[in-house]
């Protein structure tokens, strides 16, 4: 956070006293001395201009220069990748991601997590290492336009965020609601259309599962909610019962129709599965935190 330096202060003067007329209401014109080693008294130094804000949270501010800093770093990552998002959106990505990690800095806080200056230096000392010495650290801070007090303040915050994260996370448990499914992956709604005829006509789905995908059988394993690419294949999934198959579904992959094997609502989470539905409690988190907050967005 930028800080502004005061002009400096306007040094007291001492004057020789000179009669002051002093007018009382409704009465005659007196005339009072000042002591004749009585300094004149030192204006108020003045005020330093309020550093812009781009929001603030809950009372805590998010200063415009830093909003617009990460802006800056996000949008050359943007283009070092070759992944430009248009201004609005990115924009929009940058502003509701600090949004988010000053949620969850605020929430460590009231939780009694508390960044020092020594985790902060011990984290430091920790980068410097990864990244070949302090000196490359430094360079690395430069070209990324931040001061060390910036990065300091910067990767404080993030440790409580991170810190907040990983709480939410190993609350979302080891097990959840999972389906177990198979499909019959088709590429023209003719064909899809044709093997939905032949399993209303009472051929068997496992059998013809295995015709389109000798390797696998169509199987898509176990699989929480939010874990597969297609929403809609997940939701088929979970509305049958086993042994119960779907009309035929369009996705971007082609043509589905799925059947549900069997479903668990404490079934143990695979490593994959189990990134994604910490993942998503983290995200609830942040709806629910949102919607608790008093976040005034201050520059359009």
């Amino acid at each position: 956070m930028l800080v502004f330096l005061l002009a400096g202060l306007l040094a007291a003067c001492r004057q020789e006293s000179t009669p002051t007329p002093t007018v009382f209401p409704d009465g005659p014109t007196a005339t009072a001395t000042l002591p004749p080693d009585a300094p004149t008294p030192t204006p108020a130094p003045p005020t330093p201009t309020p550093e812009p804000l781009k929001a603030t949270i809950n009372g805590e501010p998010l200063t415009l220069a830093e909003y617009e800093a990460e802006l800056g770093r996000f949008q050359a990552a943007q283009v070092e990748a070759g992944t430009n998002l248009a201004t609005e959106e990115a924009a929009a990505w940058v502003l509701d991601n600090l949004i988010d990690s000053i949620l969850l800095s605020q929430a460590a806080r009231e939780a009694g997590f508390v960044v020092d200056e020594v985790s902060v230096q011990t984290r430091i000392d920790e980068l410097a290492a990864e990244v070949g010495g302090a000196e490359v650290l430094a360079d690395w801070m430069i070209a990324n336009g931040y001061s060390e007090a910036q990065f300091r303040q910067a990767l404080a915050r993030e440790m409580a965020a991170a810190w907040m994260r990983d709480q939410i996370a190993a609350g979302a448990g080891e097990t959840a609601d999972q389906a177990h499914a198979r499909q019959i992956l088709l590429y023209n709604s003719e064909q899809a259309a044709e093997v939905l005829a032949l399993l209303q006509s009472g051929q068997d789905f496992a059998s013809l599962a295995d015709d389109y995908d000798p390797v696998t059988g169509g199987d898509l394993g176990w699989f929480p909610r939010g874990y597969l690419p297609s929403s809609a294949i997940e939701e088929a999934a979970f509305s049958l019962q086993p042994g119960q198959y779907s009309a035929v579904i369009e996705s971007p992959a082609g043509f589905h129709i799925v059947q549900l094997i069997e479903r668990d609502p404490q079934h143990p989470l695979s490593a994959n599965a189990r990134q994604v539905v910490q993942a998503q409690a983290v995200r609830n988190w942040l709806v629910e935190r949102r919607n608790q907050s008093d976040i005034q967005v201050l520059q359009p």
